[in-house]
C-alpha cells in the first residue's frame, strides 16, 4: 500500500471510522446512567485507568452521593476517601466540589441549563475551572452534553502518528479540529457488526443510548473506536498490528 500522504489525512480518518464501525458495531462508550455520572467520571479518569474509576464510582453510588446534591453536601474528607482508588484523590475531590459550586453559581445547579449554552462559550467556562484541561472539558461536552466536539487522548495521538495522520506531538486543538472537520460530513454507519465487539465495548447504558445529533453520534463512536484500538491493538509497547482491523489502512513502512 502506498504511504499516507499529507494531503489525505481527513480521508484516512473517515476510512478508519467506516472500517471500525463495520467491524465492531456500537461501542456504547461511555458507560453511565446520568449526565452527572459522566462529569464525575471525566474528572476521575485523569491520570488513571478506567478500572480504578469504576471502583470509585461504585463507592460513590453506594454512599448515595453520585449526584449533584450528594457531591455538594458530602464532607470533603469523606469524598476524598470515596474517590481514593482513582488516584490524586484529594485534588479530584476538591475539583468535583469546585465543579458543583460553578454549576450552582452559573446555572442554579442545573446541568440542563449549562448544556443549553453554545459549545464555544461553555467550553471556555469549563476550561477556566481548576483541573479541567481540553480532554476533560471535551469529554464533558461530548459524552454528558451531546455537543459535537471530538475528544483527543493518548490513544488518538498514537493512532494518528502510526497512520501518519499527524505527528504524535501535534497540538491538541489542531488534532481536535482535524478530526471534527474530517467527520463533519459523515453519517452514523448503518451497517454494523451483528455481534458488537472491540476493546471499548460496553453494554448499552442510559447515556450511551441518549439521542444526539448525527455529528455528535459519529464523534462519540469514533472516540470509542480509538479507545478500543488503543487498548487492544495499538498499544504503546508491543502493538498487535497483524490482528488489528485497521491493518489494511496502515501506511507502507
Amino acid at each position: 500500500m502506498p504511504a499516507q500522504t499529507s494531503s489525505a489525512p481527513e480521508a484516512h480518518i473517515r476510512k478508519i471510522y467506516r472500517t471500525l464501525s463495520s467491524a465492531w458495531g456500537p461501542q456504547h462508550w461511555w458507560p453511565a446512567q446520568s449526565r452527572f455520572e459522566v462529569v464525575v467520571g471525566a474528572y476521575l479518569t485523569q491520570n488513571t485507568n478506567w478500572t480504578n474509576v469504576e471502583l470509585a464510582m461504585r463507592k460513590l453510588r453506594a454512599a448515595r452521593v453520585l449526584n449533584i446534591a450528594g457531591i455538594r453536601n458530602v464532607p470533603l474528607d469523606e469524598l476524598e476517601q470515596l474517590v481514593r482508588s482513582s488516584g490524586y484523590f484529594r485534588q479530584k475531590a476538591t475539583r468535583l466540589k469546585a465543579f458543583v459550586s460553578f454549576l450552582d453559581e452559573k446555572y442554579a445547579g442545573s446541568l440542563t441549563k449549562m448544556f443549553a449554552q453554545p459549545t464555544a462559550l461553555l467550553r471556555g467556562q469549563l476550561l477556566s475551572l481548576n483541573g479541567v484541561g481540553p480532554e476533560t472539558a471535551d469529554s464533558i461536552l461530548l459524552y454528558a452534553g451531546q455537543h459535537p466536539v471530538f475528544v483527543v487522548d493518548a490513544y488518538t495521538r498514537r493512532l494518528a502518528a502510526r497512520h501518519r495522520i499527524a505527528p504524535e506531538d501535534a497540538m491538541y486543538e489542531g488534532l481536535r479540529t482535524l478530526f471534527e472537520h474530517a467527520l463533519a460530513s459523515v453519517s452514523p454507519h448503518s451497517t454494523v457488526a451483528t455481534q458488537p465487539s472491540g476493546g471499548a465495548t460496553h453494554p448499552p447504558s442510559r447515556m450511551s443510548l441518549t439521542k444526539r445529533c448525527a455529528t455528535a453520534q459519529v464523534l462519540n463512536e469514533m472516540h470509542g473506536f480509538i479507545v478500543g484500538v488503543g487498548k487492544k491493538y495499538c498499544r504503546k509497547a508491543e502493538p498487535a498490528c497483524e490482528h488489528c482491523p485497521l491493518k489494511c489502512l496502515l501506511p507502507a513502512q
